[in-house]
């Protein structure tokens, strides 16, 4: 069987509801035709995307992973590598050359590098009669998303009653696997020497368990979700964030359990909150393409670019380390530096203690974020970052600042979070933990707050009100 078409996978790496996969596949065996799969690594661009280890390790399992599935159906995957995205129109184009492809199949990404990656290796492509055939972009809703004057949406909630009602119209069912073209293939050897250590004790690189933790969670958790969400020591929210990040779970896979749990139950699945909460991923990734600005290091609100952002390299540092000195925001950064995860609560209570009361420039706390997320994706966290610095697209209005010790009590009432990562405060007592007096911050070799709340609050809403009439 003559091999034809090349589907080429970025972060959309599974074989279930994958349109490139799907479709390539189909059109090759009309022509009695085959495909293969290729992967394109570029650690440097990785790296100056700011991508974390984490993230890479979790990658370079999933291939594996995916590798030895394709294997059984008879496709062959094969690593093409390049160091950055500059390198990849020769790499694939040379591969198709030596290798007689004539269709190239891919699912369209949104962030500006690569569209520009992808339009480049069109058009060296054409060059060799090579036909290109793009897919959907990997979102629930792929079509555009606008309001009745067909523009984007700029707040979040009326773009969401849009996205639903589209979704009601669209066929959520999830795209199968390729039927197998050929007999397996032996397991492949795949020698990715840009392997990085991850923790596969919390996501395994293998796309079946991948599926029955979505299913597990929408069978028990799902319901409560709203509820119990907000809690970090509870097991609450889905944890699937990185499988989605890369693509391991596709958006209809996600769907079709929503939809399935909610039948059984007789609820409404637009009432799902965890779905408003996958709405808010494809929200930011289609502000992105509408505003490619956002990809550039630029405030959605420009008049917020003149805000004078303190720069203190010892207060960052002490963020970083989890060592500021208030305990759930501590607890928060550890759990990010040792999992490679944090909880979406403290997501927020982390990022407005850096932007709010430090006020530091969100763009570092953004690229710190990035180097350490397993789940790192740059259209949610830059999103995420800009809600917190008031300085994005329908973000907390500026005057909305977290009261930490507050958030603590609120949230970890019992202190239960601090203590798994904040060991050295685990003796003190349920109201003493979330904020100690200094006597016990001694005794437990704890530090003293880097900031103080109330000054600090203050001076970053006049800094905000000062922009007025801009």
């Amino acid at each position: 069987m003559k091999i034809t078409h090349l589907v080429w996978l970025r972060n959309d790496l599974r074989c279930v509801d994958n349109p490139a996969l799907y479709y390539a596949s189909l059109e090759a065996k009309s022509a009695k035709e085959g495909i293969a799969v290729v992967v394109t690594p570029t650690p440097t661009q990785w790296a100056t995307h700011n991508e974390s280890d984490a993230k890479t390790g979790l990658r370079a399992g999933l291939i594996k992973n995916l590798a030895n599935t394709l294997a059984t159906l008879g496709i062959p995957m094969h690593i093409l590598h390049a160091e950055t995205f500059g390198q990849l129109p020769d790499t694939i184009t040379e591969y198709c050359i030596n290798n007689s492809i004539k269709h190239i199949w891919f699912n369209r990404d949104l962030p500006i590098h690569e569209q520009q990656r992808d339009q480049a290796v069109c058009e060296k492509l054409q060059q060799h009669q090579v036909s290109a055939h793009v897919q959907a972009t990997d979102i629930i809703v792929p079509q555009d998303v606008l309001s009745q004057q067909g523009t984007p949406f700029k707040v979040f909630t009326p773009f969401f009653n849009r996205w639903v009602t589209m979704l009601a119209q669209q066929d959520i069912t999830p795209l199968p696997a390729p039927d197998p073209q050929a007999e397996a293939l032996p397991e492949p050897s795949l020698n990715l020497t840009w392997e990085k250590p991850f923790r596969e004790d919390l996501w395994p690189a293998d796309h079946d368990i991948a599926k029955q933790k979505l299913w597990q969670f929408c069978h028990h958790k799902e319901r409560h979700y709203q509820e119990s969400r907000d809690y970090p020591i509870e097991p609450a929210t889905s944890t699937l964030s990185p499988y989605l990040a890369l693509g391991a779970l596709g958006p209809r896979q996600c769907l079709e359990a929503i939809f399935y749990t909610c039948g059984q139950e007789e609820r409404r699945w637009q009432d799902s909150i965890w779905l408003k909460e996958l709405a808010w991923r494809d929200f930011y990734r289609q502000l992105m393409a509408h505003f490619p600005f956002l990809c550039k290091n630029r405030p959605f609100k420009p008049e917020t670019d003149a805000l004078v952002w303190r720069h203190n390299e010892k207060e960052f540092q002490a963020w970083c380390e989890g060592k500021t000195g208030f305990p759930i925001v501590d607890a928060a950064m550890r759990q990010l530096n040792q999992t490679g995860w944090m909880h979406n609560r403290l997501r927020m209570v982390a990022a407005s203690f850096f932007t709010k009361l430090m006020f530091a420039d969100w763009r570092r706390g953004e690229a710190y974020f990035m180097s350490k997320l397993i789940d790192g994706e740059f259209a949610a966290n830059n999103g995420g970052w800009q809600w917190s610095a008031s300085t994005g697209c329908d973000a907390a209005p500026y005057f909305r600042v977290f009261n930490p010790t507050r958030q603590s009590q609120t949230y970890d009432k019992d202190g239960s979070f601090i203590r798994r990562f904040v060991p050295e405060l685990a003796k003190l007592d349920a109201k003493s933990i979330h904020d100690p007096k200094p006597e016990q911050r001694k005794q437990c070799h704890y530090p003293e707050a880097i900031i103080d709340y109330k000054p600090a609050r203050l001076a970053a809403i006049a800094a905000f009100d000062e922009l007025k009439g801009r």
